[in-house]
This record gives structure tokens, C-alpha cells and sequence, in this order.
């Protein structure tokens, strides 16, 4: 697991608390790998998904230190997003 999958995987866990997400989310990481998101916290792993997000490590701690809102991420492009939309809202609500 590369040191990038590393730091996401914990600030995403971090994040979340104790809640985790009533869905199924994958991050993908462009050049480093992927992260589930679900019920059980966050974990480095390439599943099915309700819904797939891609990102550049850049964007994504951008997104995990506040510097950058994910809904404003999606909307300049740096965040692609593919599957189900109002999942994509609701971890970002999380996450925010």
C-alpha cells in the first residue's frame, strides 16, 4: 500500500468518527490506488461500489485538510464522479 492510500485511508476514518457511511464509496486515487468507503469505516481496497470517485492525490488532500469543498471540487473538474449522485452529496456532507 503506498503512503498516499496510507494518509487517506486514515483521514478518511479520521473524518467519519465512529459513523461511517450508510453506502458504498470508492476514491480513486490517479497513480496510487483506491480506498473503499463504507459502514465499516474506510480501508484500502478496489470494490464495487454505489458510487466512484477519481481525483488526483493533489485534489484529494486538498479535500481531506478543508482546503478544497468537494462540491467545489466536482465543479471546476478536478473531481470526477461516477455511479450515484446523491450518494456522492451524502459522503461529501460527511466528509465536510
Amino acid at each position: 500500500m503506498s503512503d498516499v492510500i496510507a494518509a487517506a485511508v486514515a483521514a478518511l476514518n479520521e473524518k467519519m468518527g465512529s459513523g461511517g457511511f450508510a453506502g458504498s464509496a470508492k476514491f480513486v486515487i490517479e497513480g496510487e490506488g483506491a480506498v473503499m468507503v463504507d459502514a465499516t469505516g474506510a480501508r484500502a481496497a478496489d470494490e464495487e461500489a454505489d458510487v466512484t470517485l477519481t481525483a488526483s492525490a493533489e485534489t484529494f488532500e486538498a479535500m481531506m485538510s478543508g482546503d478544497m469543498n468537494p462540491t467545489s471540487a466536482f465543479m471546476s473538474g478536478k473531481l470526477a464522479v461516477d455511479g450515484d449522485m446523491g450518494m456522492a452529496m451524502q459522503l461529501g456532507s460527511v466528509l465536510s
